[in-house]
């Protein structure tokens, strides 16, 4: 039994020694050409692939963690609370609803990025960027808005 309390220990240790070993790749790594944008010359990091995989990765595995916790966290208190469950679906309810509020305001057409001449910023991928910004813009200002709110409501108590 003891054994199995190590996993998590090995495995975040494990995490950090790649991810750090991915961004000194990154940076240290050298360039493999130049690019001109607006009259300057950038240089391009060789493992901008490796990095970007990497951070995929890792957004994956957060996702895929947050959903099985919730799965299970829905389970449980269907079983022992289920006023808690529905409130908790309601709160899933009105997230993926935001997200779609957001999909719909993003645009499909061309993103005009200076010096990239790739297909990824038209469509699908130009409608996704739209709709993730949207999405930050919006829990911003709720973040905000819940912090003054609160305060508010502290000092009203005292």
């Amino acid at each position: 039994m003891k054994n199995y309390k190590m996993i998590p220990k090995i495995t975040l240790w494990t995490l950090l020694a790649l991810g750090i070993a991915v961004i000194a790749a990154f940076f240290l790594g050298g360039n493999s050409g130049a690019m001109e944008v607006a009259g300057d010359f950038l240089d391009i990091p060789k493992f901008s692939d490796l990095f970007l995989t990497w951070i995929y990765i890792l957004l994956g595995i957060a996702v895929l963690i947050t959903l099985c916790v919730l799965v299970v966290k829905l389970g449980s208190d269907f079983k022992y609370n289920p006023k808690r469950a529905i409130r908790s679906l309601c709160v899933v309810g009105g997230a993926v609803l935001l997200c779609v509020v957001c999909w719909m305001l993003g645009s499909p057409e061309e993103l005009h990025i200076i010096g990239y001449e790739g297909t990824d910023n038209v469509g699908f991928w130009a409608q996704m960027a739209d709709a993730v910004m949207y999405l930050v813009y919006i829990l911003f200002a709720a973040t905000i808005i819940t912090v003054i709110v609160g305060a508010c409501i502290s000092r009203s108590r005292k």
